[in-house]
């Protein structure tokens, strides 16, 4: 049976002084600069499996209302709930309990119908106990630890504060990627503590002031390597970190001055990459909206959403029709797989064509040597393996997709690869 956490009446009055975000909120003022997001999130194809769970949260935190879209949405997850929870990933299963649960909806009762807080308290356990024997790697990546601690935190689940403790200290291995500190990891570590701690100073949760003590200075270590990462431009590590980056430093003021962050420089940076069509996958999309109206995965147990401006009128924007051209030309690029040795290959793709074309395109040429698989994410395609060698987050190796030697920020099936470019598909470890 889960434990009963009840809120002394001091504990409560603290807890009810203590706002979702803690300083000064930028937001966008004109619908359109936001359509191009919500036209991705509704109109795309690929709205599916746990994309919907990210879209629906998206939409319901920003405070749009369309029964018809959150059917659609919620009868997408409910499918996934009904078939498929033992299939999901912890910090997948964690979405979808965030996205159901948010803003006191009806759906919510879908999380207490099929047990879903007790199915991510085991699967959470299961991360752990894989930490505990292979070298501190949990089964997926901090970023989901960090999900499921903030869903069990928001829904009154079960979880030891030891336990985050011991686990989420900035200078773990698990916050990087080789050398570089993963902004969206760490920012979804932010708000995951923020959340415990703000069940600590409530009562809500019993703990040691040693354990209190330690959570604050983790968020301020955090903090600072979030802020590091910060781009004379705006952009908080790279455009799709911007977003979670966002939240996090909505949510934790205390930790830094008011001249270390530019929050509408910030602000105009994303702008301007939506305009360039930088978020045109839906978990892209839904990721980066609501810092861009102010809200934060914290004000996911209010009992309503609403946008953060009054003025500011959401409604669905129509579906975009596109008309392919008549004929499309070709560019050519160089391809190469990096294991010990590299393979390279000219390889000739129609104009427009994405990473993924090139990598197909590839292994019809030479099927020994550019042979992959890859299975299907929020985040589109993903590549498991080259030649047969398979990537292992137990030993932390990845295959790395780079262009001119840099690593890129988008995946195989949304990045547009150029006449002349040099790709690579790298054996690497995080």
């Amino acid at each position: 049976m889960r434990q009963s956490h009840q809120l002394s009446l001091v504990g409560l009055l603290l807890f009810s002084l203590i706002p979702s975000q803690l300083c000064e909120i930028c937001e966008v003022s004109e619908k359109n600069d936001i359509n191009p997001l919500l036209n991705t999130m509704i109109n795309s194809k690929y709205t599916r499996g746990t994309s919907a769970a990210n879209v629906l949260l998206s939409l319901k935190l920003v405070g749009i209302q369309n029964q018809i879209l959150r059917q659609k949405m919620v009868k997408e997850i409910k499918h996934i709930v009904k078939t498929g929870v033992s299939d999901l990933s912890s910090g997948e299963l964690a979405l979808i309990i965030l996205a159901l649960g948010a803003c006191r909806s009806p759906e919510e009762t879908l999380i207490y119908d099929y047990h879903l807080i007790d199915e991510l308290e085991n699967k959470f356990q299961a991360e752990i106990k894989n930490m505990e024997t292979h070298s501190d790697n949990p089964l997926t990546n901090y970023y989901q630890l960090s999900l499921d601690v903030l869903a069990l935190c928001l829904f009154d689940g079960n979880y030891s504060t030891a336990e985050v403790v011991k686990r989420f200290n900035p200078e773990n291995k698990n916050y990087y990627f080789g050398s570089q500190f993963s902004v969206d990891t760490g920012a979804m570590a932010v708000l995951a503590l923020t959340c415990v701690k703000r069940s600590l100073t409530s009562g809500q949760v019993k703990a040691d002031g040693g354990d209190l003590t330690k959570i604050s200075n983790y968020t301020k270590s955090l903090v600072e390597k979030i802020l590091c990462k910060k781009k004379r431009n705006g952009l908080i590590g790279n455009t799709f970190s911007t977003g979670e980056a966002m939240q996090a430093l909505f949510v934790s003021s205390d930790y830094y001055n008011e001249t270390e962050w530019n929050c509408r420089e910030t602000l105009n940076a994303v702008l301007m990459e939506i305009s360039r069509g930088a978020f045109n996958i839906p978990i892209a999309a839904a990721q980066v909206l609501p810092a861009l109206l102010g809200k934060t995965y914290l004000d996911v147990n209010k009992d309503s959403c609403v946008s953060g401006s009054d003025n500011f009128n959401i409604s669905i924007p129509e579906p975009i029709t596109v008309t392919p051209p008549e004929s499309q030309p070709h560019i050519s690029v160089n391809y190469s797989v990096r294991i010990n040795e590299t393979y390279s290959a000219n390889v000739t793709v129609p104009h427009g064509s994405v990473f993924l074309a090139v990598m197909e395109k590839a292994q019809k040429i030479n099927h020994t040597i550019f042979c992959f698989t890859m299975e299907e994410s929020s985040w589109g395609p993903y590549i498991t393996s080259v030649q047969g060698l398979w990537a292992s987050s137990n030993d932390r190796t990845y295959w790395e997709l780079l262009s001119g030697g840099k690593p890129l920020s988008q995946g195989a099936g949304s990045y547009v690869v150029h006449n002349g470019e040099n790709l690579e598909v790298r054996w690497s470890t995080y």
